[in-house]
Parts: structure tokens; C-alpha cells; sequence
């Protein structure tokens, strides 16, 4: 349903979320959440663009979240990559259908609009401190779990 663009946004966003109010360079946004390091600088100039990330260039510079991880949705980011895309007329363009949708459409507005609702509800700080979930974003279990810099308290 979603681009490996947008899965790749949402992890870089997701490990700023865990190192805020800490900054990363690429090459360590890259690693941490396996994304092409090249592919992943253009997605995060894309997103600095639009005020999710501030960059700093030279030494001690990086990148880090505009915005505090629970001022920020999964929303937010992905629209900021790739709106979601709603139905507000048939994109068959029939002239008949106009803006009533016919039930297949408006059935695929109707999972949008709840993707797109539950996602403007989510923040980045509940994604990273979710409680029915026995992993933590992008840790195998190696090392200490990220969540514990944001000061929120470990799952166990």
C-alpha cells in the first residue's frame, strides 16, 4: 500500500525519534535503519524541505527532528513524502459518476480515510512507547533499548 520511499522516511524518522533530541548523520541513519544511504539523503532533503527534519552542515552537524516525537504523526511524515491520496471523484473521470463515487471507490476512500485517521492520531513518541508490543523500532534486542534516552520506560 505504501512505497519503499515512504517505509524508508518512516524508519529514518522513527531512529530520530529515538536519538532526539540528538542529531545523526546520514551514514549513521543508513545503518541504523538499513536504507540505501544515497536513496535515504535524498528522502531526508525531502523532508527537511518540508520542516519535518532540520539539517547542520559541518562538525557536530546532522540531522534531527524539527519538532519534539509527540508533536509529530506518522501522518505528518507521510504526507510530507506522499499524500495520501484520497477519492473526491471517480478517477475512471466518467463523466456520469462525478463525485459520487461508485461503491468500489468508495469503499477504497473509506480504508484511506481510516489509514489516514489513524495515522493523524499516532504519534511518533506512541509509536516508540507502545505497550502492546513486545519489540522496540529497529532493535533486534542486541543493546540497550533506544526508548530509554526519551526517558520513557522500558517494556518487560
Amino acid at each position: 500500500m505504501f512505497s519503499d520511499t515512504v517505509e524508508y522516511a518512516l524508519r529514518a524518522i522513527v531512529h530520530l525519534a529515538q536519538e532526539a533530541p540528538n542529531s545523526r548523520t546520514t551514514a549513521q541513519i543508513a545503518e541504523a535503519t538499513r536504507v540505501p544511504k544515497d536513496y535515504l539523503s535524498k528522502i531526508l532533503q525531502g523532508l527537511a524541505k518540508k520542516g519535518i527534519v532540520e539539517t547542520q552542515r559541518g562538525v557536530g552537524g546532522g540531522i534531527a527532528l524539527a519538532k519534539a516525537p509527540s508533536e509529530l504523526t506518522i501522518l505528518d511524515v507521510v504526507n510530507a513524502v506522499e499524500p495520501i491520496k484520497r477519492f473526491h471523484t471517480c478517477p475512471l473521470k466518467l463523466s456520469n459518476h462525478g463525485s459520487n463515487l461508485c461503491p468500489l471507490h468508495k469503499r477504497l476512500d473509506a480504508a484511506l480515510a481510516a489509514v489516514e485517521a489513524a495515522f493523524a492520531k499516532t504519534t511518533l513518541a506512541e509509536v516508540l512507547d507502545d505497550p502492546s508490543s513486545p519489540s522496540v523500532p529497529l532493535c533486534d534486542g542486541t543493546r540497550a533499548a533506544p526508548v530509554l534516552r526519551l526517558g520513557l520506560k522500558p517494556r518487560g
